[in-house]
């Protein structure tokens, strides 16, 4: 499957509830590109943020054969193959648009109820809001290098 000629970009935040069994429903300007994608079939994983990462199952299964590859002998890379693949767990849109989001997962980014949705191209980071929050305003007050950009990005114009 040739991922670059199916490319679909999510972008865009949205405010969103998970109800008291930990569901939560997609907004509804996702919920075609989704089942076009990946007939609903979605992937749930953790980021070192303490944020969940959400992606399809196309994609997923490439950032997952990415992560395998990486070199046993490192220590870095054993950690984040740990993290990302050890909490990978497979999420099934229901009829509804709504994904169960496991407990496991819940507890890692302290998601409550309030949460925020963001479309990050190939995939969606949810983020508990509270913890959003602090962090956007931690990274845009940080004077020292808040949005400073790797070296190899500094020619780039946004």
């Amino acid at each position: 499957m040739g991922s670059s000629a199916q490319f679909v970009v999510f972008r865009g935040a949205t405010k969103i509830t998970l109800d008291a069994k930990g569901r939560l429903a997609f907004p509804a300007r996702y919920r075609e590109r989704l089942a076009e994608r990946c007939d609903g079939r979605l992937v749930c994983t953790v980021d070192p943020d303490y944020c969940l990462l959400i992606y399809p199952l196309p994609d997923w299964e490439e950032i997952e054969r990415k992560l395998m590859r990486l070199p046993s002998l490192n220590q870095k890379a054993r950690r984040l193959q740990r993290l990302m693949v050890g909490y990978a767990s497979e999420l099934d849109l229901d009829g509804h648009g709504r994904i169960l989001v496991p407990r496991e997962l819940r507890e890692f980014a302290a998601l409550d109820r309030q949460a925020i949705l963001f479309g990050q191209g190939n995939k969606f980071e949810l983020w508990d809001e509270t913890r959003w929050n602090e962090r956007r305003d931690s990274w845009l007050n940080d004077t020292d290098d808040g949005l400073a950009l790797p070296a190899e990005l500094e020619q780039l114009s946004l």
